[in-house]
């Protein structure tokens, strides 16, 4: 959406995402909130916060934010560890404080330094791990909660043995029957999804939701051994009336200012919710058909903001979050509206349907998840990164490998790491051409591009090939910048030539801008 248009002028394609994403967000919400110990209200709290004020104020149109599991483990120790559910909640409070300060000092500029092979390598892992989570959840075991992305699960089992146990001992008839029309269901309508009337805009997930409700309640009166237990159905908690509603919400402990450890909490929760946002904002921009670029510190900004209203309402600490955000890319919205509309269905619909919520089997919103992972992590990925040869395809498949087996934040770590000694080693490449003639009478020696640092030994090298009694042209054309060590390099060629009958002659007015170099031009010299 330019940014001109006016606000939910796309409506027509944003509604329906919206719902898509509301679908996928409420039980991670949930699971979120479950594995961190904190009240499962609170993960509803973040969604739905995530959704309006994070996307009101982001200038993102296609990132959703809410509660993420990178964040689980430190939430669930901050809880153990703090006074109180009240103090975490000042924690999250001064967490969003950091994170504007993060945005006003800039620092979400450092997002645009992960290198793509790590955007999209984290990419796939996602699409994998969804596929490989939410395979128990599609066949009826619930041991772990929804969101996970740790290879080591809270029960004991890790990815792969939890899918062997899942088939062995804790397989549901009526999950797997459920999911399995989910799935034959959501396949089929992206390819027969009419491209004209009013069916176009029909939600896949939305009918899924429908299929799971009505599935369930006719097992329920024509083969009751595999109708789905409320223990493998959506559990949004139910409030009596408006008053335990509004007793949902809770308020930050503000006496507990004094407290180290819920500032040593903030700045923890700051630093790593700013870092999964980044890198989440920056692969959503990765798979955006429009390919627009977010302004990374507004979303930090948008991030401090969100985090400190969730923490004011007893919410736990929202950042972006790239399951959400791909599940909205591939659902066709065009602007934020469809973040902001998520987190008000979100709102509406646990205040007013939660009862028609938790009649939804979780075989069923598994189904909506594996087809967004299949999406995330399909075969051409793969052979196009390796098609780029094994400089992209070594940090795309480290990255991968990394995150399916430690979780999202170490794994990326280790992909970056492994992905800046493959930008280091491009940039080792030789930067400088050498030349002469036939005779050794004139030389070239020119810079295809800038001399930092790390060009030094390669400069001084292809000088020590320059023969006496010679020309030698340095194009520094090519350059908008050199580093002083450089220049001091070419400075001391310049001074010694004269005693080895060398004629010096430096091309360009760059690297004189940089620097004075012995013998630049006098004048400004363009080249085309």
């Amino acid at each position: 959406m330019p940014s001109s248009a006016k606000p939910f002028s796309t409506w027509k394609a944003d509604l329906p995402a919206s719902i898509v994403v509301a679908l996928v967000a409420l039980p991670l919400c949930l699971g979120v909130a479950l594995a961190s110990g904190a009240p499962l209200f609170s993960g509803i709290i973040a969604g739905i916060v995530g959704g309006i004020v994070v996307g009101a104020i982001s200038k993102s149109p296609l990132s959703v934010s809410g509660p993420a599991a990178g964040l689980t483990v430190i939430v669930l120790g901050a809880i153990m560890t703090l006074p109180s559910f009240e103090a975490f909640l000042l924690a999250v409070v001064l967490a969003g404080m950091f994170q504007l300060l993060f945005g006003v000092t800039r620092a979400g500029i450092l997002g645009e330094f992960v290198p793509s092979s790590v955007i999209t390598g984290m990419l796939a892992a996602i699409g994998i791990i969804l596929i490989l989570k939410q395979f128990p959840h599609a066949i009826g075991y619930d041991g772990d909660y929804e969101g996970s992305f740790e290879f080591l699960q809270t029960d004991g089992f890790n990815t792969f043995s939890t899918i062997w146990y899942t088939l062995r001992s804790s397989v549901l008839p009526g999950a797997i029957l459920i999911a399995g029309v989910s799935l034959a269901f959501l396949f089929w309508w992206d390819k027969a999804r009419p491209k004209d009337g009013p069916l176009r805009f029909l939600p896949g997930p939305l009918v899924v939701v429908g299929i799971g409700i009505a599935g369930n309640a006719l097992l329920g009166l024509v083969l009751p051994a595999w109708q789905i237990a409320p223990t493998h159905l959506v559990q949004v908690p139910v409030a009596d009336g408006l008053g335990q509603f509004l007793s949902f919400f809770r308020f930050p402990d503000f006496s507990a200012i004094g407290n180290t450890a819920v500032w040593t909490t903030a700045l923890t929760l700051a630093i790593v919710a700013s870092l999964e946002s980044m890198l989440s904002v920056k692969a959503v921009d990765e798979i955006d058909p429009r390919r627009r670029t977010t302004d990374k510190n507004r979303e930090m900004f948008a991030q401090g903001a969100g985090n400190i209203v969730s923490g004011l309402i007893g919410g736990i600490p929202v950042t972006s979050v790239i399951v959400r955000s791909s599940a909205n890319v591939e659902a066709k919205a065009e602007s934020k509206a469809s973040t902001m509309m998520h987190g008000l269905w979100l709102l509406l619909s646990v205040a007013l349907i939660p009862t028609i919520l938790n009649l939804i089997p979780l075989s069923a919103l598994a189904a909506v998840l594996i087809a967004t992972g299949y999406k995330l992590t399909k075969p051409a990925l793969f052979t196009h990164r390796y098609k780029q040869g094994w400089t992209q395809f070594i940090p795309f498949v480290a990255t991968v490998v990394a995150i399916l087996l430690t979780d999202l934040l170490i794994g990326i770590v280790i992909g970056l790491v492994i992905g800046f000694v493959f930008v280091i080693g491009r940039n080792f490449r030789p930067a400088i051409t050498f030349a002469c003639d036939d005779d050794g009478d004139d030389c070239l020696i020119r810079a295809r591009r800038n001399l930092y640092f790390i060009h030094k030994y390669e400069l001084q090298r292809e000088l020590g090939r320059v023969p006496d009694n010679c020309t030698l042209l340095i194009d520094l054309s090519s350059t908008s910048y050199v580093d002083l060590d450089n220049v001091d390099i070419i400075n001391a060629f310049i001074k010694g030539a004269e005693y080895r009958g060398i004629t010096v002659v430096v091309r360009g007015d760059i690297a004189r801008r940089s620097a004075p170099l012995i013998n630049a031009p006098a004048t400004e010299v363009r080249f085309a």
